[in-house]
């Protein structure tokens, strides 16, 4: 088996002191940067994603699996030359305003990092206001919001309603997740999809950046 395919598996077992001294290792043998990213690290994750879609994984696992894969990120990404981090599209992903919690929306950001986005994490309780000045700030291509209370439900049409207020509706498109929501209500309030779990987040924003 090759170094890079030790990374892939160690990540998708959810060893991250292997992945570390593994990335590690590879990094010092000379491979580069983005191949490491791309065939070890990413690689892991592509066999988390369908199992866990699938029901085969479960969300400890899962969240097991993406701490392996920051431990690997955060030693290869500042060796990525500026062209390389570029072209990797910007998510941008809070909870909503009123909404505390954060397991959905780390779930979220680790499977969107596992899919070659750019992520910026807001945090929860993040306010219409957050999120123009993170949009402005950022400038990403895709923007997240999710939700687990109905009662934070509507906060949602408020932060659209104030990134389209604010003129930058027409940069971004908008993913919206979380329990209480369903397909109409991301279409009645403006966004641009509704994912049921986080893989699907990260299926349609790739999918949406593929269309630019």
């Amino acid at each position: 088996m090759s170094d890079l395919k030790k990374i892939a598996e160690a990540v998708f077992e959810g060893d991250y002191e292997t992945v570390h001294d593994l990335t590690q290792q590879a990094i010092d043998g000379g491979v580069p940067a983005m191949e490491i990213v791309s065939n070890g690290l990413l690689a892991g994750m592509d066999i988390v994603a369908p199992k866990f879609k699938s029901g085969e994984m479960f969300i400890p696992e899962v969240m097991m699996s993406a701490k392996a894969l920051a431990e690997g990120l955060k030693l290869v990404k500042p060796l990525l030359s500026t062209d390389e981090s570029d072209g990797m599209a910007t998510f941008l992903m809070a909870t909503v305003k009123g909404d505390l919690h954060d397991i959905g929306k780390n779930l979220v950001v680790m499977i969107m990092e596992s899919g070659g986005f750019n992520v910026v994490d807001l945090g929860i309780d993040v306010s219409p206001e957050q999120f123009v000045e993170g949009i402005k700030k950022h400038k990403p291509q895709i923007v997240g919001m999710c939700a687990l209370l109905t009662t934070t439900m509507m906060a949602m049409k408020e932060t659209i309603d104030a990134i389209t207020e604010a003129g930058l509706r027409d940069s971004v498109k908008i993913l919206v997740g979380g329990a209480p929501l369903y397909p109409e209500f991301a279409e009645k309030i403006g966004a641009d999809g509704y994912c049921v779990d986080a893989v699907a987040c990260k299926e349609m924003a790739a999918a949406l950046v593929a269309k630019k």
